[in-house]
């Protein structure tokens, strides 16, 4: 059986980016029950519509109903377990015993995956929540790869784990910075991400900090391509990308790393150093934070922590594909950051190779000639050597 890639979505456009560039299953929060409050989130209607073009593609959909719940977050739930089982939704992931029980009652046709929430880090956990009728586990982050493999070998419930993104400051979860500081509740999707806000540290009357190098409390994030093959050898249904709050275009490209390193590993039996470079490449195109191993290694020590956490946007992605004319030859992009005529892109194939290209004339929508592209979101015309598609991403 082969192992799975689960891709994060915000919206219908990132959903649709994550199957398009090859995720085996996408996840995301309807407007309720859903931590992520922030992100956009998905109607009944998204939910439908979102089935129906996943399922098209032969990958699978994954609701989070992974609130912790108060008596007064279950009024409507049964009937929205239902509308997902209606629409083909494979699977909820929750981390409520009561709302898989609820589940398994009105809506059995559902997989019921149980959320990192949890923190399920040991085996009698796991054959615990068998026992509740858990279709699947979702290992806590803070499990190591030796610790993983003592629990898969005590267990027979399917076992996914995370691969990348964010890293929770406590126990995934089970953290309160945010409720006390902002009442934003984590557990119920409103976590403000207070870990990653930069402090000043004071011992009784001292400053021990200064404006350069302030403290944080959150970690790198992960990135577990050195991993991958260990991961896969040891037998896990599903492997995990968080961030439901990333962009499309940081979607398209972690989504594709991960992907290359899986398929090479089926095809070829291994994965080589060179297929390790590329990973790392697009692992670099979309991401603003540094990276680590995880808990994978062991117990993280101080490289695990950010420190003087400051986020920089990255200036590689330049347009996305809105439309391509078959007869000029003309992708139709929508400009997100600076370019100009004669400028060398990359075209990022959702499958394949990347391809690389001279800018040698731009037009707008009424044929003018541009030479600089300096208007976030303007429409332009620019000649490609290949066919591309909608979703399709173009950077430096």
């Amino acid at each position: 059986m082969r192992t799975e890639l689960l891709a994060p979505a915000g919206d219908l456009e990132r959903l649709k980016v994550a199957v398009i560039y090859g995720a085996d299953a996408v996840y995301f929060g309807g407007k309720q029950f859903s931590l992520r409050a922030r992100a956009s989130n998905f109607t009944l209607d998204d939910i439908k519509e979102a089935v129906s073009f996943a399922h098209a593609h032969g990958t699978k959909v994954y609701v989070t109903v992974n609130i912790i719940p108060h008596n007064s977050d279950f009024t409507g739930l049964e009937d929205y377990l239902v509308k997902l089982q209606e629409y083909g939704v494979d699977a909820i992931i929750c981390a409520s015993q009561a709302i898989g029980a609820i589940c398994k009652k009105v809506a059995p046709d559902l997989e019921v995956h149980i959320s990192t929430q949890q923190t399920t880090i040991n085996s009698s956990a796991v054959n615990y929540w068998q026992s509740r009728g858990a279709d699947r586990i979702v290992l806590g982050r803070e499990v190591t790869y030796d610790e993983m493999l003592e629990i898969m070998k005590k267990v027979t419930l399917p076992v996914e784990v995370f691969i990348h993104g964010g890293m929770c400051a406590n126990y995934s979860g089970r953290c309160t910075i945010s409720n006390v500081l902002t009442n934003r509740d984590a557990n119920r999707g409103g976590c403000a991400q207070s870990c990653r806000w930069n402090y000043h540290l004071w011992h009784d009357e001292q400053l021990l900090d200064n404006e350069d190098c302030m403290m944080s409390l959150g970690s790198k994030d992960m990135c577990t391509i050195d991993y991958i093959q260990r991961l896969l050898e040891a037998g896990v249904c599903s492997m995990k990308i968080e961030g439901r709050m990333k962009t499309a275009y940081y979607i398209a490209s972690i989504v594709k790393g991960y992907r290359m390193l899986i398929d090479s590993y089926y095809d070829d039996g291994k994965i080589s150093n060179e297929d390790l470079e590329k990973a790392e490449y697009y692992m670099t195109l979309a991401s603003n934070r540094d990276t680590f191993n995880g808990f994978y290694p062991g117990v993280p020590d101080r490289e695990g922590q950010l420190y003087n956490f400051i986020t920089t946007a990255s200036q590689s992605f330049i347009a996305n594909v809105k439309g391509y004319d078959e007869e000029t030859g003309e992708a139709l992009i929508e400009v997100r950051n600076h370019f100009e005529v004669n400028d060398e892109l990359v075209i990022m194939n959702p499958r394949g190779d990347d391809v690389r290209f001279k800018v040698e004339r731009m037009t707008d929508e009424n044929g003018n000639e541009v030479e600089v592209a300096n208007k976030p979101m303007q429409l332009l015309k620019i000649k490609v050597p290949v066919r591309v598609d909608e979703y399709t991403f173009i950077h430096k």
